[in-house]
């Protein structure tokens, strides 16, 4: 029996890991990374940091293998997601053949949690059901980086008795939801917030939260729009890649 540890390590700062996290980093023997190119080599820096700091013995291992990308067909959206899929389970499937041996303990560490915006437990699932390996798995959750971004920001993600829907911004796109006062908006690479600017709104917007990189503006929308959408094109073009979500909220009763 092999066994799979899928553990969220939270949204970039190391002090995001919680004790439960902590004790399953001991637990494993070896600790699986996609690196996703030279752009996010931060990303899996900071998961060999997170297990220097807190792994107490040195006789773990860390494989590294190439995470596919995924063919960004827009009249597709969750086509190309499911082939994407497909081609990590491939790749997670070899790394499990090869890289860890019948009674050891692997584990993917997840930036954030697994839970939310993820696919490694669909996959890992995947695997398990289709009786090629003899394996079992947990998940650890973690703290999420809408989590950390109300945090930092000191609000809270849903007014008193409202509720709150957490969505791409495709569906964003398609016009705020009814009923509704608050939306936590997540992969937002067309500024879709900006189509709201002449409604009474607050945004909440963070970039790299919990990492050195971080970067937080909020305020009411219409008069920060602009500053967003100005620093977050600076902040892709200088490290690569950008990593951002906002809170997006009706200003009710005032």
């Amino acid at each position: 029996m092999k066994h799979i540890l899928i553990i969220g390590i939270g949204a970039g700062d190391p002090d995001y890991l919680t004790v439960q996290a902590i004790k399953a980093l001991n637990r494993a023997d070896v600790f699986f990374v996609m690196d996703k190119g030279p752009a996010k080599e931060k990303l899996v820096a900071l998961r060999k940091e997170i297990c220097r700091r807190y792994i107490e013995d040195d006789d773990y291992r860390i494989v590294e293998a190439t995470c596919p990308e995924r063919v960004r067909d827009v009249s597709d959206y969750r086509a190309s997601v499911d082939d994407l899929n497909a081609d990590k389970q491939a790749v997670f499937e070899r790394l499990i053949a090869e890289e860890l041996a019948d009674g050891e303990c692997g584990a993917f560490l997840v930036w954030g949690d697994p839970a939310l915006y993820d696919s490694t437990i669909r996959i890992v699932e995947a695997i398990a059901r289709s009786g090629r390996h003899v394996l079992d798995f947990e998940v650890i959750p973690g703290i999420s980086s809408i989590q950390a971004l109300v945090a930092k920001h000191r609000t809270t993600l849903n007014s008193i008795g409202q509720a709150l829907e957490i969505t791409p911004a495709r569906r964003l796109a398609e016009g705020f939801p009814e009923r509704l006062d608050s939306v936590l908006v997540m992969l937002d690479a067309k500024n879709t917030y900006k189509r709201f600017v002449g409604e009474d709104m607050d945004i909440f917007w963070g970039a790299y939260v919990g990492t050195p990189d971080e970067i937080l503006i909020g305020g009411r929308l219409a008069e920060v729009a602009d500053e967003i959408e100005q620093v977050r094109a600076e902040a892709r073009s200088r490290h690569g890649w950008i990593m951002d979500t906002y809170l997006l909220r009706r200003r009710v009763g005032e």
